[in-house]
This record gives C-alpha cells, sequence and structure tokens, in this order.
C-alpha cells in the first residue's frame, strides 16, 4: 500500500494547505461561518473546515484485511514515500 490510498495528489493538496502553498478550493458552503462568526483564516483552519478527503471504500478494505490478519506494514516504504513527499523533485 502507498500513498494511494487517499490518493497523492489530495494527500500532496493537504499538505501544502497546512503549509499556506495552496489556496482552498471547493470547501463545502455548509462550513460557512454563522452570522457573528468569524470565518477559518488559517491553512490549517480551512483545512479543517474543508473535511479530510476520506475513501470509505478503501478504510472498509483495510479494516476487513486487519481483521483478518493480511495487512502487513513495511515501514520503509512508509517512510521512502513520507521523505518522498517532503523533497523537492529532482530535475
Amino acid at each position: 500500500m502507498g500513498v494511494s490510498a487517499i490518493g497523492a495528489s489530495g494527500l500532496t493538496r493537504a499538505i501544502d494547505l497546512l503549509r499556506g502553498d495552496a489556496p482552498v478550493r471547493n470547501a463545502p458552503e455548509a462550513t460557512a461561518p454563522k452570522t457573528g462568526e468569524s470565518a477559518p483564516t488559517s491553512p490549517a483552519a480551512q483545512l479543517a473546515a474543508a473535511g479530510a478527503p476520506i475513501d470509505a471504500a478503501r478504510v472498509a478494505t483495510l479494516r476487513q484485511a486487519i481483521a483478518e490478519g493480511r495487512y502487513t506494514v513495511d515501514p520503509q516504504r512508509i517512510a521512502d514515500a513520507m521523505v518522498a513527499m517532503d523533497l523537492p523533485a529532482k530535475s
């Protein structure tokens, strides 16, 4: 399993939002502040208001694999993916 569990682009966008490198788009209307409330201003607050990009089908598949003992963790692969996301692309 790689970063594709929630989609590499979704995860990259979330990281960019937390860093303040990307604008928030497609935020649900239901999260708009009510009269008298202030709008979330920080990228982290905007990301929280937009909700997490969750793939419910993937979560169910992983839960079943864990319950059946078929899920294995590859720490090296996880570490490699984390480092690759944090480092600038080589040209």
